[in-house]
């Protein structure tokens, strides 16, 4: 089935005939974002390493496509090259070409002093959520390129832009996921290809699960406290981000790239009426602060 670029869109199937790769899609807000696209029109491969889990995922996801539309599963590591390449490989076939990544797949890693925990783990979480994403991009790039359009959406969030001691491997993968994202997106403008990055907000997954295992002595007592109290409130609702996702791999995002933005705080919905102006500003994206920013009276070296 072949995907054109463009979009015959309504309000609610604004991803018709696009088609989309979603890792980390076989559970959590993977899912959401993969069941949003089904549900705004496109046709979707997810990808995900627990091979029984993305069986019952995909079996969901056909039974709310409609005709048209196709639903393909492949297990995965994204962080492994003959996966990836497996990956892109089957979306070509499958769809006849892909407009959309949604670099989701992701892990919590290792918590604890950096001194203390096992570096292979801290190392295998660079790999996934960073490196994967990566992967994924550099092989999807030269496709986009060749159809002068494409939507790269990463999955960030707090761990990009607050310290989380004891989630030193978190916290440093999702930091440079941003860095990487700002710098593609700018490496690709002139293609017409769109690289954003979604923080979804704290979401009651299975990340939350595993914050709250890890204890106070794993995390801290006050992190671990803040955990607590999102899994009691239920966390942000995992269709925030999956509704955000879906936005920034429709045509109404177009021209709008190297943001990381909030499916919680930002406007982004309005977003298309400045898109002249984002490009000019340093709104939405990771910047050093000085002094004057915060009107602090010291002065710079001569």
């Amino acid at each position: 089935m072949a995907c054109p670029t463009g979009t015959h869109e309504t309000v609610s199937r604004v991803l018709e005939s696009r088609c989309a790769i979603v890792t980390g899609a076989s559970q959590g807000l993977g899912f959401a974002i993969a069941r949003g696209y089904v549900e705004a029109g496109a046709s979707v491969l997810i990808c995900a390493r627990r091979e029984l889990l993305l069986e019952k995922a995909l079996s969901e996801l056909r039974a709310l496509a409609l005709p048209g539309q196709s639903v393909v599963a492949l297990p995965a590591d994204v962080s492994k090259a003959a996966d990836v390449t497996a990956v892109v490989g089957k979306a070509q076939r499958e769809f006849g070409g892909v407009q959309i990544l949604v670099n989701n797949a992701g892990i919590l890693g290792p918590s604890g002093p950096l001194e203390s925990v096992d570096w292979q783990e801290w190392v295998r979480t660079i790999e996934i959520n960073l490196l994967g994403s990566v992967l994924l991009s550099r092989a999807l790039l030269p496709h986009f390129k060749q159809a002068a359009y494409g939507k790269i959406i990463q999955l960030s969030g707090g761990g990009a832009t607050n310290p989380l001691p004891r989630l030193s491997a978190y916290a440093a993968s999702k930091a440079a996921v941003i860095r990487f994202t700002e710098t593609l997106a700018e490496e690709t403008r002139e293609h017409h290809i769109d690289v954003n990055a979604v923080a979804p907000g704290a979401l009651d997954t299975r990340i939350l699960d595993e914050l709250i295992a890890a204890g106070p002595e794993g995390i801290g007592h006050a992190f671990h406290e803040s955990a607590l109290q999102w899994k009691r409130e239920g966390g942000v609702p995992l269709s925030k981000g999956a509704d955000l996702a879906v936005f920034l791999g429709s045509a109404a995002s177009d021209g709008i790239t190297g943001k990381l933005l909030s499916a919680v705080w930002d406007p982004w919905r309005t977003l298309p009426e400045h898109v002249s102006k984002l490009r000019s500003t340093d709104v939405y994206t990771l910047r050093r602060i000085v002094p004057e920013d915060r009107a602090l009276p010291w002065r710079t070296e001569d």
